[in-house]
């Protein structure tokens, strides 16, 4: 009887223990860029009569992601600028160029979250500083949840997408394009891998 008492005593102390130990905390995530399945491209008007679509080859980044408290997800993302891609190899070196991004004095871009604001379904606002051509400035990015679940080979993951409106010139930028092409929209799908 004291036996079983013991063990019970025991059983007990280890429950309680591992109830209050540290809390969960949000998933970490590897986004997803060895497999492409994960984009960042963006899109801009060519002459108030067309858009010219292009994307960046190379980035890398993760995210911390928790359905239970979406207000503590965080993401970092580093952008290789030099691999821009549009389509159209020309295009590609004048974009990279001084004129534009000036992917020699400037090869890569960053942004580090700073504060998510949740919504009612599973997106939100993701607010950081995104530093491009030199400059850092605060961004707010529209997030909309796309899914999560357990995958195929084994492991679990969670994707995103989100669009943002950026102005070339409030980063140093000054070529001008006319009017219609002031505006730079950027469009993210982001899947990432939990660690």
């Amino acid at each position: 009887m004291k036996a079983k008492f013991i063990k019970g005593l025991a059983l007990a102390t280890a429950v309680t223990a591992s109830m209050t130990a540290a809390p969960i905390h949000a998933a970490d995530y590897v986004i997803d860029t060895k497999g492409a399945h994960a984009f960042i491209q963006f899109r801009i008007s060519h002459l108030g009569t067309s858009w010219l679509l292009g994307r960046f080859n190379k980035f890398a980044g993760e995210f911390s992601y928790d359905a239970a408290k979406p207000e503590a997800s965080s993401v970092n993302v580093e952008v290789d600028v030099t691999s821009l891609d549009s389509n159209h190899a020309e295009r590609d070196k004048h974009l990279r160029d001084n004129d534009f991004l000036n992917v020699a004095k400037h090869p890569t871009a960053s942004f580090k979250s700073t504060q998510f604001v949740p919504n009612e379904n599973g997106g939100g606002v993701m607010k950081g500083m995104l530093t491009l051509y030199g400059s850092t400035k605060e961004i707010a990015i529209d997030v909309e949840k796309v899914g999560e679940g357990k995958d195929p080979w084994g492991g679990y993951r969670a994707g995103f997408s989100g669009t943002v409106e950026l102005q070339p010139k409030e980063f140093g930028m000054n070529y001008q394009l006319g009017p219609a092409a002031e505006t730079v929209y950027m469009d993210l799908h982001i899947e990432g891998i939990r660690k």
